[in-house]
């Protein structure tokens, strides 16, 4: 491979992306994706096969994802994306979505989370739902997830009165038990999120949109550790190929590429699958 660049060279995992477009012996899980379509914009590869086939050409092995219609409607959309799932064990898992404004439909949904094996976690979506992570009615939430040792991805974004690190912080020092995956690891407050991932262990900084700020992955492998961080990419909403070569490319080891890309999340999903008897195929 010599016709490709020194940095490429001295990384099998940049080498092999470049040449191959995935890497081979790194494939990669994702724990922030959506399914289906969103009123008001266009997203070319939002169905089931078309979702696939993205994540075929970008080696993505294993997809967690909540589904847009469940943002919206948690009755409707969340068995939808349940039953995606079941039909790709092991290479689709879903997020239930909670949505506090609607307390007695929200319990009711927590209610069927045992019983359906393709739930691996809970979503919360604070900024689309208008209500702060912080909040009374998200009690419920956080009570059934604690009393599982359960796993939640919200959306933290910088500078927000609803999820923003502060909110974040209060939440995950009150209950140890879970494990909080941070959504864009507070994109445009990257400072104070990497104080919340310092200060609460149960705390991972999950890299979707943030990737692909100059510098971020780097400075947060630096201040927090590659241990501390799991990829997701967001899909249908963004290319797989962009997301996994602003990660392959930043100037961090190997070690820390194969950290971010699927050991971390290998063990986080590990932990949630073994809680229902299964394991990861």
């Amino acid at each position: 491979m010599s016709h490709l660049p020194l940095a490429a060279r001295q990384s099998e995992l940049v080498s092999a992306y470049l040449e191959w477009g995935y890497c081979p012996d790194c494939r990669v899980i994702d724990l922030h994706g959506h399914y289906g379509p969103w009123p008001g914009i266009y997203l070319p590869n939002a169905s089931e096969d078309a979702m696939l086939a993205s994540m075929d050409r970008g080696g993505i092995e294993t997809l967690v994802s909540s589904g847009h219609l469940a943002l919206a409607d948690m009755a409707l959309g969340n068995p939808e994306m349940a039953a995606v799932a079941r039909r790709h064990p092991g290479r689709w898992y879903a997020y239930l979505v909670c949505n506090p404004r609607y307390p007695d439909e929200m319990r009711a949904q927590l209610d069927g989370y045992e019983a359906e094996p393709a739930f691996v976690g809970l979503k919360l979506h604070p900024t689309m739902h208008d209500y702060p992570l912080d909040g009374p009615a998200y009690a419920s939430v956080y009570e059934f997830a604690a009393a599982r040792h359960g796993l939640i991805l919200t959306h933290a974004w910088g500078h927000s009165d609803v999820c923003g690190p502060r909110q974040l912080r209060a939440v995950a020092e009150r209950y140890p038990e879970i494990t909080f995956l941070a959504g864009h690891s507070f994109h445009g407050e990257f400072e104070a999120g990497l104080e919340v991932a310092r200060a609460c262990p149960n705390v991972l900084l999950e890299l979707t949109a943030a990737y692909s700020v100059r510098g971020v992955v780097e400075l947060l492998v630096e201040r927090a550790g590659a241990d501390r961080i799991v990829y997701g990419c967001d899909l249908p909403w963004f290319d797989p190929h962009y997301a996994l070569g602003c990660v392959l490319m930043a100037h961090i080891s190997d070690d820390d590429r194969r950290a971010i890309l699927r050991a971390n999340a290998l063990r986080v999903l590990g932990e949630q699958l073994a809680k229902k008897g299964r394991e990861k195929r």
